[in-house]
């Protein structure tokens, strides 16, 4: 507690005449929970805020980590701040190409490919842990579709308010989901031969009337 005080005490004092990112109209200098991340336009202005911030900490006796210290540039120019240099308090802080806050990833590129691929990971690790729930005979259609619903897509979807979806990552949704709904609908009697068959994509969407993963997003 008395940490957060420190720092709230030396944000509160950096956040005075200094420019930041604008967002909703104002300049957002300074966003933190457990960790401390300065925004800005552009280098210089993050670099300016950053040296302001270890002046202020100071006071406090708070140091930097210089090691857990870095610093990213976002551009669609994927040369956009290679020719720049962050130091503060002549400590050299390295430039890093995407980095995860609050269990998202963020890249320089602003892609949301790799944060996509890593949510579907985690989403089939839930899966898999509760394989033996989802096809067992003892639970209904109707509870299974509830677990999956409440316990793996919000795995899936963590964050997903800040996706901008291509056809390529809705195809990688449709088909994670669709394995899931597979297992949780179990497979269907074939009337001509008798023998047991995996639900067709349209056997599926008519079975799950509920709104599809990428209508959810």
């Amino acid at each position: 507690m008395l940490f957060s005080f420190a720092v709230e005490y030396a944000i509160r004092r950096v956040q005075v005449n200094q420019d930041g990112l604008k967002l909703n109209g104002t300049h957002q200098l300074l966003a933190y929970d457990d960790d401390v991340n300065i925004l800005g336009g552009s280098v210089d202005t993050v670099k300016k805020n950053a040296e302001a911030l270890v002046t202020a900490t100071k006071e406090t006796g708070l140091e930097v980590n210089a090691h857990k210290t870095k610093y990213m540039t976002v551009s669609r120019d994927q040369n956009a701040g290679r020719i720049h240099s962050m130091k503060t308090d002549n400590i050299s802080i390295e430039r890093v190409e995407e980095f995860k806050y609050l269990g998202t990833t963020l890249t320089n590129q602003n892609s949301i490919q790799k944060e996509i691929k890593s949510r579907l990971k985690l989403g089939n690790a839930c899966y898999y842990s509760g394989q033996n729930l989802l096809s067992s005979r003892l639970l209904s259609k109707h509870l299974k579709i509830k677990i999956y619903r409440t316990i793996i897509l919000p795995v899936v979807l963590y964050v997903c308010e800040t996706w901008s979806l291509t056809l390529r990552e809705e195809r990688r949704l449709r088909v994670f989901e669709s394995r899931v709904l597979r297992i949780v609908l179990g497979p269907k009697r074939d009337k001509v031969t008798g023998e047991w068959r995996k639900l067709h994509n349209e056997e599926l969407r008519n079975l799950y009337s509920l709104p599809k993963i990428v209508r959810v997003v």
